[in-house]
């Protein structure tokens, strides 16, 4: 028999190469930002062999991303449990999204995060059913209970037809198909997306509820439509920027728009006060402090709209008053996806399912909470061994 053929590999080496090298090579490419050309070429400096091919014994670009992709199920399962620890415990969550590339097509990063957890879930579609999805987290089942027909309440769906489908004790259906197939049953037109997607949100919302997810919890967002579920909350830093966003076109116009957005810087900071230190009785004041200045009238018409149209978010703008421990902007989730927006001007897009999961789950930067990179540091100890 062949000696070479005999030899057992040392503990540890799985595919030519040992564990410590895999973590390295990891923490090169994610932490250090160190991309995947150079990350070759150091390889090949080194005289480090990780090719399987005997004719080849250099290290090739695609070999490389092999490398930084494949076996990464401890960033998987640590990256879904980090997701359902935050979803089940957090007071509060912030979201932001980015957009993506994978496989020459669109895509959007949605970041999800609270004051002790963050998670990122890439996907073609940015509309509240997706989001709905990712605050379900792996749980794929749609319930039908009170918090699903309130949903489809405020979505002003047929009474009707919720008598018609409301039960005496919830159903529950263990994935899409059998929701589907008891929607048809009882008259939907499962077909038409306009009808079937009230429908589909609502059955999401009571799996979220029924497993106690998000829970109490407000969800801070900017004002895009898709995230306004539960209790909500504005980011005040987007309210104000649509008044920097105006164009005023004379300089009396340009002097309504100055005073509102000191008006309202000043709102901001006795926000932040009452944050600190919460009292009802400031609150009232708050309140009515709040209705003087998005009720003034300045002629210039474009600013009065955009007045008007905030003040009918008062609730949401003023969610802090009720809740002081939510934040009164999305600044941590933007800071948490500018990691994504420069890997996606160095790197480009993704190619492979395996790429965009380890984009989305290898990542400890710096800048995010301390509790991910905790739970991520046991990741990067066990990825070598998988």
């Amino acid at each position: 028999m062949d000696a070479r053929s005999s030899r057992r590999c040392p503990a540890g080496i799985k595919g030519g190469y040992g564990a410590s090298l895999r973590r390295f090579c990891l923490m090169l490419h994610s932490h250090g930002q160190v991309t995947t050309q150079r990350l070759t070429t150091l390889l090949n400096d080194v005289g480090v062999e990780i090719t399987a091919s005997s004719l080849a014994m250099i290290a090739t670009k695609r070999q490389v991303i092999r490398f930084l992709t494949e076996r990464l199920d401890g960033f998987h399962a640590g990256d879904a449990v980090v997701l359902h620890a935050g979803l089940v415990s957090a007071p509060f969550v912030t979201v932001d999204d980015t957009g993506a590339r994978h496989a020459n097509r669109n895509f959007h990063t949605t970041q999800i995060g609270g004051e002790h957890f963050t998670a990122f879930r890439t996907a073609p579609s940015k509309s509240r059913l997706n989001f709905l999805a990712l605050l379900r987290g792996n749980y794929q089942d749609y319930v039908l209970n009170d918090a699903a027909f309130t949903f489809l309440e405020d979505r002003q769906v047929d009474p009707a037809l919720l008598a018609h489908l409301k039960t005496r004790e919830p159903r529950r259906f263990a994935n899409q198909v059998p929701f589907l197939e008891y929607l048809a049953a009882n008259g939907i037109d499962i077909f038409d997306k306009e009808i079937i997607r009230p429908f589909a949100e609502a059955g999401i919302w009571g799996a979220i509820r029924h497993h106690g997810l998000v829970g109490n919890a407000v969800i801070v967002s900017d004002d895009a439509g898709q995230f306004r579920v539960g209790t909500h909350a504005l980011c005040w830093v987007h309210a104000e920027r649509l008044l920097h966003k105006l164009m005023p076109a004379t300089p009396g116009q340009v002097r309504h728009v100055k005073t509102l957005r000191d008006l309202i810087w000043r709102f901001y900071k006795a926000l932040k006060a009452y944050q600190r230190r919460p009292d009802p009785r400031a609150a009232r004041g708050i309140q009515a402090r709040f209705d003087r200045i998005f009720s003034l009238r300045t002629g210039y018409g474009d600013l009065d709209k955009l007045l008007f149209r905030l003040r009918r978010r008062k609730a949401e703008l003023l969610r802090v008053l009720e809740r002081p421990e939510t934040p009164l902007h999305t600044n941590a989730s933007e800071r948490d996806l500018r990691g994504f927006v420069i890997k996606r001007k160095i790197s480009g897009g993704t190619v492979s399912r395996n790429g965009r999961q380890a984009r989305q789950h290898a990542r400890p930067d710096e800048d995010l909470p301390k509790a991910r990179p905790v739970v991520l540091a046991l990741s990067w100890r066990s990825a070598g061994d998988q």
